[in-house]
């Protein structure tokens, strides 16, 4: 496997050719759609806040020491994901390929506890059905996680092309754009852990 790649260009490798450069253009447009999605989402989360009904409220459920390290997680793999890219601008494959499969592990233990903190609410009897509250906060949560999984398993494809096809344009345009997506994912939990968890703690 090479550690370098073969084609020259100027400038990060992920720019290298007209195809990635238009194809990370289109990226950031399909994270403004995403951002969108998720705005409604939270605008929605908001408006069903407080409206528990009868079902458990957050301040029953929520506990700050699982959240603090669903949080830890997340944003130490966006720290570890930093690194695969400034790897791959270094030309050094093996430790990219490194760096991207700690983030996953990172990425992975998040929704092992988020899968748990799940499966607790609703032994707990807080459902999608319980109420107005609950609804909200499982799709907006829910939703999100479910792009964490995406993420984890565009990694993995990504890590397999790179051992078989080392580093070239095309490669590191796909590492680069998953790194936007990670990044971004770690910045919509940020605002879930502020207005969802840390919110409904405090109310």
């Amino acid at each position: 496997m090479a550690d370098l790649a073969h084609e020259k260009h100027d400038g990060p490798l992920e720019y290298a050719t007209q195809e990635s450069r238009l194809n990370i253009l289109g990226f950031w447009i399909f994270l403004g759609a995403e951002i969108a999605l998720f705005s409604t989402l939270f605008a929605t989360y908001l408006v069903l806040n407080g409206r528990t009904g009868n079902s458990p409220t957050p301040q029953d459920l929520f506990e700050l020491k699982d959240v603090m390290i669903e949080t830890l997680l997340l944003l130490t793999s966006s720290f570890t994901c930093g690194l695969a890219v400034h790897e791959m601008r270094g030309g050094r494959v093996k430790s990219l390929i490194t760096w991207l499969i700690i983030t996953l592990l990172l990425g992975a233990g998040f929704l092992f506890m988020e899968i748990s903190e799940f499966i607790h609410y609703v032994g707990e009897g807080a459902t999608l059905q319980s109420s107005g509250f609950w609804s909200g906060f499982f799709v907006l949560v829910g939703t999100h996680g479910a792009h964490v999984t995406l993420g984890i398993f565009w990694m993995i494809f990504i890590i397999i092309q790179l051992t078989q096809r080392g580093l070239t344009s095309a490669t590191a345009r796909k590492v680069f754009i998953v790194g936007l997506y990670w990044h971004f994912l770690d910045v919509v939990w940020i605002f879930i852990f502020t207005l969802v968890y840390f919110k409904g703690m405090v109310n």
